[in-house]
């Protein structure tokens, strides 16, 4: 028969403060919020960036030529 393992209080000590230093490396390079502001991870420089074109200057351009289509549509039928 093997005899159980008794593991001391020192080590219990020991292992839960490497899980607590493991779990606090693993949050780094979050963003951060100090005194208002959010500050970016240290990561910052090797995310991948997202570039978003300009659209147009007028938002509603689809809309709008859709109605001056229609109010055209509507003149020529004579309405």
């Amino acid at each position: 028969m093997t005899k159980p393992v008794v593991v001391s209080k020192l080590v219990k000590q020991w292992m839960a403060v490497g899980a607590l230093g493991a779990a606090s490396l693993g949050t780094t390079g979050c963003q951060v919020d100090i005194g208002g502001q959010t500050l970016p991870s240290a990561y910052y420089i090797y995310d991948d960036l997202q570039y978003f074109p300009a659209g147009p200057e007028f938002p509603l351009s689809n809309e709008a030529a859709a109605m001056k289509a229609y109010n055209a549509e509507q003149q020529l039928q004579g309405r």
